[in-house]
């Protein structure tokens, strides 16, 4: 399925079924997430996607867009430091990459041509998350 061609489309119109309002009492998370699924797909930025790929919400559709800014800045700041869109995608269930090898397979591409010095910088534990994503993707092969 080619997701581009529905980027004026929301993800409560692709990804059914429609979300019902949230309860008055929920948290500011879960307020934005069904906000979130009421955006069409090409106005989502980085930080959305980062919310949404954390969140495990419509990772079909999320995770290409997401993968596309990664490809053009792997370790772009979509929201809290440097990297964290890039180790939100990362952190998708194995079952999100299954459906979508070949990003996965470009994600790891890039992935693999940063420089060691970049991995360092990012938050304990990342390289390590990092690592365990493109050894999902080789077991998927």
């Amino acid at each position: 399925m080619d997701h581009r061609l529905h980027l004026d489309r929301t993800l409560d119109e692709l990804d059914p079924p429609r979300w019902a309002p949230p309860a008055a009492d929920s948290t500011h998370l879960v307020r934005k997430v069904h906000e979130l699924r009421r955006v069409p797909l090409c106005a989502l930025g980085p930080a959305d996607l980062r919310t949404l790929i954390s969140q495990q919400v419509a990772l079909p559709y999320v995770l290409p867009l997401a993968v596309r800014l990664l490809l053009e800045e792997p370790l772009l700041d979509a929201c809290f430091y440097e990297g964290d869109l890039l180790l939100a995608a990362v952190n998708a269930p194995a079952a999100a990459w299954a459906v979508l090898p070949d990003l996965g397979a470009r994600l790891r591409d890039v992935i693999e041509t940063l420089p060691e010095t970049a991995v360092a910088d990012l938050p304990r534990g990342a390289a390590e998350e990092i690592t365990r994503f493109a050894a999902r993707l080789e077991s998927l092969r």
